[in-house]
């Protein structure tokens, strides 16, 4: 993997509910870019080789929010992008600390 990010993706909505049924559709919308992700409580990771695509995720995810029925969405993007080799897998971050 040369780029990973992570998106926690903020919607503006009524009540908890609202706000998980929102967040929900962002992430089915990850799910379906067949990239690798991990959705965890706060944020969810993504990974791939292709910076420019993950860029492009990124922004979509907004949209999505929007589309979803969200007023107004912000998002907190951490990236890490090594054009020139590899960055540290979701896996190779988190198998230690999980169980099978």
């Amino acid at each position: 993997m040369r780029a990973s990010v992570a998106i926690q993706t903020l919607p503006k909505a009524g009540n908890d509910e609202e706000l998980v049924r929102i967040v929900d559709e962002v992430i089915d919308y990850i799910k379906s870019t067949g990239l690798n992700y991990y959705v965890g409580p706060f944020e969810t990771a993504i990974e791939g080789d292709d910076y420019d695509q993950l860029m492009d995720i990124v922004r979509e995810c907004q949209h999505v929010a929007i589309r979803a029925g969200a007023p107004e969405v912000s998002a907190y993007i951490k990236v890490t992008y090594r054009p020139e080799g590899e960055v540290l897998t979701i896996e190779k971050k988190t198998k230690k600390h999980h169980a099978e």
